[in-house]
């Protein structure tokens, strides 16, 4: 996949507040800067403590170091006393990116030596899963967009088609231009993961052939129809100029999952595992994320396993169980496309040799050729080829198989994909199993059993519900797992509900399976999430120098920060003291943004600044270290 826009889209909305006995204005700056100066924010997570599992490079690759913390103050003290400029923060991954002023391997492997550091290691590249060798030609004796009908798309009922909408797809690549027709339509949700604004500009061209494939407007009347209906799109610019490391797809998924998204796509690899793709991974599985990644285009160059679609399916796998689905290339006949990987990791196939697309205004013609598309008055269009453009339209498929039963949790979701690919069920390390079957899908999904879990909580009570989709569940079993403790049975009963009483500020997970009159297992629903009373909050505060458009900012940074996944930091109040003859007194209040931060440009002068959080039901009150300013 690539990348390609230089500006970020801007907040204009400003807030002004004293800062000064003088009355001196404060303003929260456009949102590029926001995003700029969080990669600054500060971590809080919890996990015990574990010995270091580091993973240290013969050559160091960067300049860049990565590391994975079991919790806050482990990070702290691998850090204290270090010259080390922080790059990039993923508080829910538990992760890092630093760049030390000294050698980057020594100060690697001192750190990695430290209790409580997981993992160090330099930044692993990943490169988008295209074959640019291929020329670009349209297909003779058929429709543009041949892959459409090849994997039944066209003949999926219209309600699921509608229903689809429940369901969103995120696309992590090198963005989208949505003002392309299809994906215009679709109004999708933007980031950019690279400096935190909303500019998803894509002058590479990958990321908007990639997402039109899985979710373009499919009944706009212009252009091409994406695989998955009616399905909602979240595009997520995760790249610079194409090159892609694994922090960065880290913290895409991170995103994504944070920001509803039930299906996230990764048109991209490497011929390297990841700890901290890993940890990513592990967090979208956690919330029943289905993850469906590109298998790779090098089978006619060595055939190396790529990653991280092997971190889905795990080489020796033979396509069964796994954490997603890694996805093969087929051409117009259901043979293997010639680049298409293989091997052991391989899930199944769909369309990848001269596939038709939306093509990004921005992109190079010399790449991306236009194809004249009669019948479309408006729109770029094109031929390209590569597993990137394969996964795409599995994840489409699989928005379609949640809408035909909503209940379905992401393993099954795969599952059946895989069951109705056109192997029959049969796997072979060229296509897995298969090319995928649409309309066959839905059908199955329609069928199968399955249980859907959802609750509310009170303090530290919480409620579960459940619901089956078939006739011969006679009882269910409800799980629950405390942290990253064991999972233990908490009830067994045939009602539809449950009560449960917690601690204070521990995240448990749920699971509930339905059993027949036999008490053997028919379903198991996806995990549901919850932080039981108040969860724990930590605040602090960071002064910043920031140049934009050759003017100097002095700033101050509030970054409000929790450990529960499931509790939310935007619109949260925190009010801002100055120290004045001893005493502290109010000079603003701010809400925070949806990643928990407030930033204001700051007057000349020197002063002792705190910012203090209230206690809220779900969230504990926190207190950030006093500062001296000296501007």
């Amino acid at each position: 996949m690539q990348d390609g826009g230089r500006g970020t889209a801007r907040d204009r909305n400003e807030e002004t507040c004293q800062m000064t006995t003088a009355s001196a204005h404060l303003r929260t700056l456009r949102r590029s800067v926001l995003g700029l100066v969080a990669l600054l924010a500060c971590a809080l997570a919890t996990g015990a403590s574990a010995e270091p599992r580091a993973t240290t490079l013969p050559r160091w690759a960067s300049e860049t170091v990565v590391i994975g913390y079991a919790d806050r103050a482990a990070l702290d003290r691998a850090l204290k006393g270090r010259s080390v400029r922080i790059v990039e923060r993923v508080p829910s991954l538990r992760t890092v990116s630093v760049r030390p002023a000294g050698d980057a391997a020594a100060f690697a492997d001192a750190v990695s030596r430290m209790k409580g550091i997981e993992f160090v290691h330099a930044p692993v590249p990943r490169h988008p899963m295209v074959e640019p060798s291929l020329v670009p030609a349209s297909v003779p004796g058929g429709s543009y967009q041949w892959q459409y009908a090849v994997t039944g798309a066209d003949r999926v009922p219209e309600r699921y088609v509608r229903s689809a909408i429940l369901t969103r797809i995120a696309i992590v690549d090198s963005g989208a231009d949505v003002t392309a027709p299809d994906l215009e339509d679709k109004r999708p949700l933007t980031y950019n993961a690279i400096d935190g604004g909303r500019d998803v500009s894509d002058p590479v061209g990958h990321g908007t052939f990639v997402a039109s494939l899985a979710a373009g407007s499919a009944d706009n009347g212009e252009g091409i129809a994406g695989v998955a209906g009616e399905a909602r799109l979240t595009t997520i610019k995760a790249s610079a100029e194409g090159m892609f490391t694994d922090f960065e797809t880290a913290s895409a998924i991170a995103y994504a999952v944070d920001n509803g998204s039930k299906v996230i796509n990764l048109s991209l690899g490497g011929s390297k595992s990841s700890p901290v793709e890993q940890r990513a991974i592990d967090y979208a599985l956690a919330r029943d994320v289905l993850i469906v990644a590109a298998a790779g285009n090098e089978a006619l160059e060595g055939n190396p396993v790529s990653y991280p679609a092997a971190s889905l399916q795990p080489v020796g796998s033979n396509g069964v169980g796994g954490r997603g689905l890694a996805v093969g290339a087929s051409a117009m006949d259901g043979t293997r496309a010639p680049f298409s990987n293989t091997g052991s990791y391989i899930s199944l196939a769909a369309p990848g040799l001269d596939v038709f697309g939306a093509v990004s205004h921005n992109s190079s013609p010399k790449e991306w050729p236009r194809v004249a598309l009669p019948g479309s008055s408006k729109g770029l269009y094109g031929y390209s080829s590569g597993t990137s453009f394969s996964a795409p339209q599995v994840a489409g498929a699989a928005a379609l198989v949640w809408a035909a039963n909503s209940s379905l949790s992401s393993q099954q979701v795969a599952d059946i994909l895989k069951a109705t690919a056109s192997g029959g069920g049969q796997w072979n390390p060229e296509l897995g199993f298969g090319v995928i079957n649409i309309p066959a899908a839905v059908e199955l999904a329609r069928t199968t059993p399955a249980v859907s879990l959802s609750g509310s909580k009170y303090r530290t009570d919480a409620r579960l519900r459940w619901r089956g989709s078939t006739r011969a569940e006679r009882s269910y079993r409800v799980l629950v797992r405390a942290g990253d403790g064991p999972e233990e049975v908490l009830h067994e009963t045939a009602d539809r509900s449950a009560d449960f009483r917690g601690q204070n500020g521990v995240t448990y997970t749920f699971v509930v399976e339905s059993r027949d009159g036999a008490g053997a297992t028919i379903a198991r629903s996806g995990p549901l999430t919850m932080t039981l009373g108040q969860a724990r909050s930590a605040l602090f505060l960071q002064p910043l120098r920031f140049t934009y458009k050759k003017k100097r900012y002095r700033l101050l940074l509030a970054q409000l920060l929790t450990d529960a996944p499931d509790v939310k930091l935007d619109r949260r109040m925190v009010r801002i003291e100055l120290k004045e003859r001893g005493r502290w007194r109010l000079v603003t209040f701010a809400r925070m943004d949806g990643a928990g931060r407030a930033i204001w440009q700051l007057p000349r002068g020197t002063y002792t600044l705190r910012a203090l959080f209230g206690d809220a039901s779900d969230l504990a009150g926190a207190r950030s270290k006093a500062i001296r300013i000296r501007n």
